[in-house]
């Protein structure tokens, strides 16, 4: 499920193979949701209600075709992750593994879409790649235990957490300046689509890789998170309030351009991919 932009207009849709549909063609009985959003707040009920749609679907709507917004199109939170695996913990020079996993927010205007070109900042000159697993809430979650941690999961996603290495160089005394890293316009990538939880029984063997033009820069699996999704439900839910929308990026394995010898980053026409098994390809052109 993702939203596609059909005519001008935002509009939930649903992949069925190679395929997209409105959502409310698929929708039976009362008026469909008018969002993905409004999927997602009208709860696990709701989403079964849409999968049983789906797997009754007998190829009776018109599949429609459109540019890429991001998923979800409002979330109320970011939430990333950092330093969560191993060898990216090693490459990055941290401190060793933590007790609980490091966690930072960005705003929700630094979400782009698949094949929404990048625009780079005036004066940021360090663009660096991260490939993540992306994780969409599906209920609203307060201290949630890990055993029941991703019974509150809606789907997951496909992200590229694009970072400003340079505004890290010299670290102020309180510590790295993430917003000043992270937080720029349409640095966080995310879709083309949520595959339903429903659909992923396993999110911790999924592989995971990132191309530069075509170029292999990142090879890994899911499974080897420090912190599994489950954990940092867990773990995220003790401080706040997990909603309906809120997308969570997992980290990065290894092989990030900023810890290569010597390091390695993006410029205006590269073009940059993001593969996750089973959850698609996010694709998209840096510019100037």
């Amino acid at each position: 499920m993702g939203t596609l932009v059909v005519d001008g207009i935002e509009t939930p849709a649903v992949r069925i193979e190679d395929n997209a549909y409105k959502l409310s063609d698929l929708w039976s009985g009362e008026k469909a949701p008018a969002s993905i959003m409004a999927l997602l707040e009208a709860g696990p009920d709701a989403m079964q209600k849409l999968a049983a749609s789906v797997s009754e679907f007998t190829g009776d709507a018109h599949p429609i075709e459109g540019s890429f917004a991001p998923p979800v199109l409002a979330p109320a939170k970011l939430i990333c992750i950092g330093n969560n695996y191993s060898e990216h913990v090693s490459e990055m020079n941290s401190k060793g593994i933590m007790k609980f996993p490091y966690s930072f927010m960005r705003p929700t205007t630094s979400l782009s879409a698949h094949e929404q070109d990048i625009a780079l900042p005036e004066g940021v000159v360090d663009i660096d790649w991260e490939a993540e697993l992306g994780v969409v809430m599906g209920s609203r979650v307060r201290g949630v235990s890990a055993a029941e941690a991703l019974e509150a999961v809606a789907g997951y996603t496909v992200i590229n957490d694009i970072s400003a290495r340079d505004w890290i160089k010299e670290r102020p005394a309180v510590g790295t300046d993430w917003v000043m890293q992270k937080a720029w316009d349409d640095f966080q990538p995310t879709g083309p689509w949520i595959k339903p939880s429903l659909f992923v029984p396993n999110p911790q063997n999924l592989d995971i890789s990132l191309t530069v033009n075509g170029v292999v820069k990142q090879s890994s699996n899911t499974k080897y998170m420090i912190f599994g999704v489950a954990a940092i439900i867990e773990h995220l839910s003790r401080i706040m309030t997990l909603e309906p929308g809120d997308i969570i990026a997992t980290g990065t394995p290894s092989g990030v351009g900023f810890a290569r010898t010597p390091p390695e980053f993006m410029k205006a026409g590269d073009v940059v991919k993001v593969t996750i098994q089973g959850l698609g390809e996010l694709e998209n052109r840096l510019v100037r």
